[in-house]
């Protein structure tokens, strides 16, 4: 199978520790971690994704919000600056141990963390980060 994330989800799946707008959200990105952790690839996807799928039966889910949508544009060109190649919907992505290691040293280093600014999970994202990334259900 494959999980479907949105651009700025490349970014969020690198801090998260279970923590989350919900508590079905969490049991929801526990999942996707876990299926990540697995091997499964990354579809990248235009718009609400695996991820964002417990939010979208809310009353007004922010995952359509031009603010979140410009976060996927930033997120998209670090990344895309970090693999050297296009990131866009369609691109593919397997995590496998190095990807993820370089992944996680750029958001250490602050290279790809364009599109956090002005994130409410920022500052817990710091956190982790300069923690090691410990306790992150990412594996």
């Amino acid at each position: 199978m494959t999980v479907r994330l949105r651009a700025h989800h490349l970014l969020c799946m690198l801090t998260y520790v279970g923590k989350g707008y919900t508590p079905a959200f969490c049991a929801n990105y526990d999942q996707i971690a876990a299926r990540l952790t697995r091997g499964e690839d990354i579809l990248l996807i235009d718009g609400p994704d695996d991820v964002c799928a417990p939010l979208l039966p809310t009353e007004e889910p922010h995952c359509h919000n031009e603010s979140v949508l410009e976060r996927d544009a930033e997120a998209a060109a670090s990344v895309s600056a970090l693999l050297e190649t296009p990131v866009a919907p369609g691109f593919r992505l397997s995590l496998d141990a190095m990807t993820l290691a370089r992944f996680r040293a750029a958001f250490a280093a602050g290279t790809t963390r364009t599109a956090c600014g002005g994130c409410e999970w920022s500052g817990l994202c710091d956190s982790v980060a300069g923690g090691g990334y410990q306790d992150t259900r990412l594996g």
